[in-house]
């Protein structure tokens, strides 16, 4: 199963955490804010979950 999130912190990174040690392989997309994605990324993994990370801003056809 697979989770596609948007968000590196607060809520969107709650939820990431949950579904990830729940078994999805969660997918977290962002805009801007790298720092914050990598180090929840890095979290879920050492945890044992399975984690990728996307920059595109979804509001641009072309990036989403």
């Amino acid at each position: 199963m697979v989770m596609f999130s948007g968000g590196g912190r607060g809520i969107g990174a709650a939820t990431d955490q949950l579904f990830a040690k729940e078994g999805y392989a969660v997918y977290i997309n962002y805009k801007s804010n790298s720092d914050s994605v990598n180090k929840l990324a890095q979290s879920i993994m050492a945890d044992g979950g399975k984690c990728i990370t996307v920059q595109a801003n979804v509001s641009c056809e072309d990036e989403g």
